[in-house]
């Protein structure tokens, strides 16, 4: 199901001191365990502004997806989410001030276009004094659709369609590419699409094709990946999604501080109140800064793996462009990891669910002072000159006179190479242990077909960047040695393989090795450490066996090849109750929703291919084609109708499913209602 809500114009809002006032709207889909909340633009003295803005929003009924999953539109009863809106006047040097509100309760809505004009109300309706009329009024437009979802029989084609857009040269002629060029000022195309690459496993080489098409167009140096590009776009919403938890256990701890225990930070003269202490604010606001600074950049470990291989392939291919710039391959990822990531969600914790509500003006500044710092300590590992010319305010600019540069460039490219290696990149770390602890490893017996004790032996290990060693005694010298560019996959082992809890195995290059650790801790910080040190190998395995190879076949899938492929998607890099639950259907039932309202401009598009490849003079008229990126005209009109076909296909069957369930449905139920008017 997707909201989407347009903000008209509002009339007659109040004067402030006698003089029209600066309003703006936030819009928000509120309910027990949400608050989404979006933002229109100020509008400049006027009580009759027009935004003329439109917000999308996504809601999801319980039964869409699995519980506790990362990678899912958080569950909600839909019948306890409103839409609210809230009128402010825009306070500049002072608060803002609340100018009035309206609540609509989705399941009041239906399934069609909503319009309407509504008396703002006071706060909660608290002031019981005030007129309605007082506040002014709203006029709005809300449309709620819900999607129903066909058999996946019927998916099939769309979808091996849009999975092959990263194989399509050029990528532009691709059903991917071709879906964000007709959404293009949408986002209700990328997110779909970005969840069915991800559930496919194949969003890492979609994401380098349109990047690496974008980067040919791209001149500047310093403006690379910085406009809202498919890749910008495609990059933001994998971060949110296989991110999240990556915030939690990062900035979570922080904020909560922030938040529940404020301290004063503002540093603006034109803020400061009387009898504020500016040296104190400094000094709260640098305390603030260099924690989430520091949590930030001791965090790669809990950095996502996919998330680290689209930082790899955005590096790798940002060199090769601008070969002559040392510093782009920082710049080319800081940009993603800092402004449009950490940045982003300090400053709005609560659409991250890292905080339950919007926090209070107060802090909310706070969290904007430290946002902007983040930003640009963030930067200065990507460029060698100074940062402190492009502040905009003064004040800024002498705060971050207490800071050493070049002592927070190393801090932050050394972080970058963590969470972006590519694969030349030496390991930052060389001999110093990450472990050391003691285990039991199972030797293997080729052709036995029973374990027993003695196929296990107590073994000391440990663990550096370069290598996984094994000895007989602490401190000996080691008895066996695995590089850890040869390190394939690090998983856990099911119980039932040995009998043996807190086992996992290490896949690499030569064999397995099977560990049992000596409880869950260790097994999990093994893991973990494994993971990271090996997270950037170029062949690590997408998938593994759970269990053990004994008597001639795989225990989990009774695979008789020692040799074939997994049976379980890889888990390294997230954690191990976290996985990827997406359902494909759902989201390509989205997508040919997105081409069918479009199906215009995918005829438009599809006329401006046949135009270039008819005419090879001058074209008819540059806007029948100048709104699309169209480099081959025959590849792209081939797609496009495969494209127009399916949708049409698709169209037929979705007539046939409503034609059914209406005439299926009981009369006088939800689905067949009783209509009429009551005199």
């Amino acid at each position: 199901m997707t909201g989407l809500s347009v903000l008209k114009e509002c009339h007659g809002l109040p004067l402030i001191n006698g003089q029209n006032c600066d309003p703006y709207a936030t819009v928000s889909v509120v309910g027990p365990s949400r608050n989404d909340q979006k933002k229109t633009k100020v509008k400049k003295k006027t009580s009759n502004p027009q935004f003329n803005e439109t917000f999308y929003f996504e809601v999801t009924r319980s039964s869409s997806y699995t519980k506790k999953s990362q990678f899912q539109v958080e569950e909600e009863d839909i019948e306890k989410l409103e839409v609210r809106i809230d009128l402010w006047n825009n306070g500049n040097l002072v608060q803002d001030l609340f100018l009035g509100e309206i609540k609509i309760p989705i399941k009041a809505l239906g399934s069609d276009t909503f319009q309407a004009w509504y008396l703002l109300q006071p706060k909660d309706n608290g002031n019981k004094s005030a007129k309605s009329e007082d506040h002014g009024s709203l006029r709005l437009n809300i449309n709620y659709a819900e999607d129903y979802v066909l058999p996946s029989g019927y998916y099939g084609s769309l979808r091996d369609l849009l999975l092959k857009s990263s194989e399509v040269e050029p990528i532009s002629a691709s059903a991917a590419y071709i879906l964000a060029e007709v959404c293009r000022e949408k986002y209700d195309g990328i997110l779909p699409l970005v969840r069915l690459l991800l559930h496919h496993h194949k969003l890492v080489q979609f994401v380098t094709a349109v990047a690496e098409l974008e980067l040919k167009e791209t001149q500047e140096v310093n403006t690379i990946f910085r406009g809202n590009s498919l890749t910008t776009r495609c990059v933001d919403e994998m971060m949110k999604i296989v991110g999240k938890h990556y915030l939690k256990v990062t900035l979570k701890p922080i904020l909560d501080e922030i938040c529940e225990n404020p301290k004063s930070c503002e540093i603006d003269p034109l803020k400061l109140k009387e009898g504020d202490n500016v040296e104190m604010h400094k000094e709260n606001l640098r305390y603030y800064v260099d924690k989430v600074f520091s949590t930030i950049v001791q965090s790669s470990i809990s950095c996502p793996t996919l998330m680290c291989d689209v930082l790899c392939s955005l590096r790798r291919l940002a060199a090769e462009r601008f070969p002559n710039d040392p510093h782009v391959q920082y710049s080319a990822v800081s940009s993603f990891v800092f402004l449009r990531f950490f940045a982003v969600a300090v400053v709005s914790p609560h659409i991250f669910h890292l905080r339950p509500h919007h926090p209070d003006s107060q802090t909310s500044r706070t969290l904007t002072l430290i946002s902007k710092a983040i930003q640009t300590l963030g930067s200065w590992g990507s460029l060698s000159k100074s940062k402190l010319s492009s502040f905009k305010e003064t004040f800024m600019c002498e705060f971050f006179k207490m800071f050493q540069e070049e002592e927070y460039i190393e801090i932050v490219k050394k972080f970058l190479d963590e969470v972006s290696s590519t694969e030349s990149k030496e390991p930052s770390v060389t001999n110093e242990p990450l472990h050391l602890k003691e285990g039991e490893m199972f030797k293997r017996a080729q052709g036995r077909t029973r374990i027993g004790k003695k196929n296990f032996k107590k073994r000391w290990f440990c663990l550096t960047s370069r290598e996984l060693t094994y000895h007989k005694q602490q401190d000996k010298e080691p008895i066996f040695t695995i590089p850890v560019k040869n390190i394939l996959g690090v998983e856990k082992l099911n119980e039932s393989s040995f009998n043996r809890k807190n086992m996992f195995q290490v896949i690499h290059v030569e064999n397995l090795l099977y560990v049992q650790a000596n409880n869950c801790v260790e097994a999990s910080e093994w893991i973990e450490a494994l993971c990271r040190v090996s997270r950037c190998n170029p062949k690590r395995l997408k998938f593994y066996h759970p269990s053990a190879f004994l008597n001639g076949n795989w225990l989990c899938c009774k695979a008789t090849s020692e040799n074939t492929v997994g049976c379980m998607p890889c888990t390294a890099g997230i954690p191990a109750d976290i996985q990827i639950k997406i359902d494909g259907d759902r989201e390509t039932e989205r997508i040919y929703s997105v081409f069918a309202i479009n199906m215009p401009k995918l005829q438009k598009m599809q006329e401006a291919c046949g135009s270039i490849a008819v005419y090879q003079g001058p074209r008819k008229e540059p806007d029948d084609y100048s709104n699309f990126k169209i480099e081959d005209s025959v590849a792209t009109f081939q797609t496009l109708q495969q494209i127009i076909s399916i949708v049409e296909q698709l169209d037929i069957h979705h007539d046939k499913y409503r034609e059914k369930r209406s005439s299926s449905a009981k009369y006088g139920s939800e689905e067949n209602p009783i209509v009429g008017k009551i005199s």
